[in-house]
């Protein structure tokens, strides 16, 4: 049946604008330093500047203080327990999500600044080598969530209240390597992370039989 309406017309199509390019870590960093340099800032608040971006920046933010000498008096529990609750729920192939009392934790003044100036070359490091590679590491849903249990098993480690040399240094870049690795399909980088797991807990185990010997003659020489 015949109608009065007019045909409808679909508007010209003109060039296609190519997607806008994601902003660097140091970038996100740089903005979060501007932010918050002369006051506390919550988690709650990183997340909402980084709206929009995956929860693995997050993570990689949040674990590069674990990679430099920086002071985190009381931060290092709830900052490990913000990396373990995202990556559990990224094995278990759910939406990244934290509790709000740990959105609401605080994290002291110039807080990214001094993340920023300690771990500038390990942010260039990222910045220049991450790039889409050995697609297949990273192309099926379910490995990306056993790497995952990766990062989720670290976080555990970094939540322990152990007084050795090199115990954050470890988990940090196993951390920061494979998020860095799945935020940009980055096969090597996933592949490098699995590396320094395999290099941390050899670095236990050694350092746990070198603690056993040396008590051992430390027993011999006060027993006789």
């Amino acid at each position: 049946m015949a109608t009065d309406a007019a045909p409808e017309i679909k508007p010209a199509e003109g060039p296609r604008r190519p997607p806008p390019l994601a902003r660097k870590l140091s970038e996100e960093l740089q903005d979060l330093r501007a932010r918050t340099a002369e006051r506390a800032v919550t988690l709650r608040e990183v997340i909402f500047v980084l709206r929009g971006l995956a929860y693995t920046l997050i993570v990689v933010l949040l674990a590069l203080p674990f990679l430099v000498p920086v002071s985190l008096p009381g931060l290092s529990t709830p900052i490990g327990l913000a990396i373990g609750i995202i990556a559990l729920r990224l094995s278990l192939g759910q939406r990244p999500w934290l509790p709000k009392k740990l959105q609401r934790k605080e994290l002291p003044p110039g807080f990214f600044g001094q993340v920023f100036t300690l771990a500038g070359r390990i942010i260039r490091f990222l910045e220049s080598f991450s790039r889409p590679r050995l697609a297949w590491v990273t192309a099926s849903a379910r490995m990306n969530q056993v790497h995952a249990v990766l990062m989720l098993v670290s976080a555990v480690v970094l939540l322990l209240p152990l007084p050795i040399p090199f115990s954050n240094t470890f988990p940090g870049w196993v951390i920061v390597l494979m998020a860095g690795g799945l935020m940009e399909r980055d096969g090597v980088f996933v592949l490098a992370s699995y590396v320094m797991f395999i290099a941390g807990t050899l670095y236990f185990v050694l350092l746990g039989e070198a603690t056993r010997q040396l008590l051992e003659a430390l027993k011999h020489w006060l027993l006789g």
